[in-house]
């Protein structure tokens, strides 16, 4: 299944997409869960499958609605940094060091974007930079989660940018405001259902600035995969139903261009993951 949180001109709400077409989901949550993504993940598996088997809903063209993030209000937005090799070389080749363990930061919630809104160039800053990723989104609750069992808890998968402020980001050891501006968080098109998808560490990632391909890579080149990141983050708080986790980024963003290649208005950025779909943000001046 694949959810979406979308509006067709009465406020958001929760849908799934089926073909060219989405299903509005509100009158099949009744009795069932909160008529929202975050609300179905909190209900569990047997709503999960009763909106997967539900088909009264109003349908609309799907070019016809605004898709927004598919969860909206997560609890937690968790990325993880330096976790591909070939990422890993380029810090090392600009005299930094590879990391000793997972390396974690915040990205604060309100940075959450719609899958194809405008992402803000702030007034503060000149380096505005990207990184296509493969989201995870948590499903049950999870703590002290084993490597082996960490995928049971993952309700599903979908396209993530961390847009980041590089001058932000380097201005101290900790990474959270250059990576959490106000639209630095796009996300979706769509939460597709972890059965959906056979091996989430063998998805091929690609991003795009104005059409030329920047970043190409297969989530199966992680340092640290999805369940060793699961289980490290689950051995130091409670995840919850919702939320999302970055899983990092390979090389190719623009801090690693001679000289860098930043984000400027007018600049279009498109990630695309097989079998998840694809985000596509236009960069605007803050307004």
């Amino acid at each position: 299944m694949k959810l979406v949180t979308f509006n067709a001109g009465s406020g958001p709400t929760i849908g799934k997409v089926v073909g060219q077409t989405v299903v509005d989901l509100t009158s099949a949550c009744e009795g069932v869960c909160e008529a929202s993504v975050l609300g179905a993940l909190r209900a569990g598996d047997s709503a999960l499958k009763t909106l997967a088997q539900a088909s009264g809903g109003a349908t609309h063209p799907l070019d016809g609605v605004k898709l927004l993030a598919p969860v909206q209000q997560p609890q937690k937005f968790l990325a993880i940094g330096l976790n591909y090799q070939d990422h890993v070389a380029e810090i090392l080749a600009r005299g930094g060091k590879a990391p000793e363990h997972q390396i974690w930061f915040n990205k604060n919630v309100s940075c959450l974007n719609g899958p194809f809104d405008p992402i803000n160039l702030p007034r503060v800053s000149n380096a505005l930079d990207y990184e296509g990723e493969l989201g995870v989104v948590i499903g049950k609750r999870a703590r002290h989660v084993s490597p082996e069992n960490a995928l049971d808890f993952v309700a599903g998968y979908l396209v993530m940018n961390d847009v980041t402020c590089r001058d932000w980001q380097r201005r101290t050891p900790q990474w959270t405001l250059g990576k959490s501006f106000d639209t630095h968080g796009p996300m979706g098109p769509w939460l597709t259902t972890a059965d959906e998808i056979a091996d989430p560490h063998d998805l091929p990632l690609r991003l795009f600035v104005n059409g030329e391909l920047r970043q190409q890579l297969n989530t199966g080149g992680m340092v640290y995969d999805i369940r060793a990141q699961i289980a490290e983050l689950s051995s130091v708080m409670t995840l919850e139903p919702g939320d999302l986790i970055a899983t990092g980024t390979s090389s190719g963003a623009g801090f690693g261009f001679t000289p860098p290649k930043f984000l400027q208005p007018g600049d279009v950025v498109r990630v695309e993951i097989d079998g998840l779909g694809a985000i596509e943000n236009r960069v605007i001046s803050e307004p």
